[in-house]
């Protein structure tokens, strides 16, 4: 009978789908048309809307030993954002894990990383990163339906004199859950958990009165 109580209360929840665990995707851009250079990365690129993001061949011998090189995580490609312009990417309801970001020019630069739902921001991380190496940065924002990237500051060490200037960073293996899990309203919880504790309830009482006829 414990079981039963505790299937029928939690019965209706299950089909809501909460608790269910989101599938986390990673963006490479690896898996986008192979260039010799540069190019826009297409809107649908793992589902998203993109807007001045652009993908880079990191081996590319115009981008040796700079931050799109240095920022390679996976394969030869990383994204960046364009002209070192704010870059949004946006589309359905997501949740934004993690990704390695890496300055393309300057060190000490700082990316401001915006987390936004209908046009409201819910979050907002600022990260410092430099040109030698790529820098995993956890965000963890839940939720969101657009990211906004912007870059600004930092100085461009001695080893890039000459090579090239902006306030372009380079990103890579982006994690995102693909799916999140609906929670529904406290009110409307609240009134399943009742209807679920009315129907044990009436189904003990039947159970009870088929023993006490039993034994009459």
């Amino acid at each position: 009978m414990k079981n039963f109580l505790t299937v029928a209360v939690v019965a209706p929840i299950a089909a809501l789908g909460i608790g269910t665990v989101a599938q986390a995707a990673v963006l490479t851009f690896d898996d986008i048309a192979p260039i010799p250079d540069l190019a826009e990365i297409p809107d649908g690129y793992g589902g998203f809307n993109w807007d001045n993001f652009f993908y880079k061949n990191g081996s590319d011998i115009t981008a040796l030993d700079t931050g799109y090189d240095n920022g390679r995580v996976s394969g030869d490609y990383v994204s960046y954002n364009g002209f070192g312009n704010q870059a949004i990417l946006s589309d359905r309801v997501f949740d934004f894990n993690s990704a390695y970001l890496t300055a393309a020019w300057n060190d000490g630069l700082s990316v401001t990383v915006e987390g936004l739902n209908k046009g409201t921001t819910l979050y907002s991380k600022t990260v410092v990163v430099d040109t030698t190496n790529p820098t995993l940065v956890n965000f963890d924002f839940f939720g969101v339906d657009e990211l906004r990237f912007t870059s600004f500051g930092g100085v461009e060490p001695d080893y890039l004199i000459g090579k090239g200037l902006g306030t372009q960073f380079a990103l890579d293996n982006f994690t995102f859950n693909e799916t999140v899990t609906p929670v529904p309203e406290p009110t409307l919880l609240s009134a399943l958990l009742a209807v679920s504790t009315l129907s044990a309830g009436s189904v003990l009482k039947r159970k009870q009165q088929q023993k006490t006829l039993g034994k009459a």
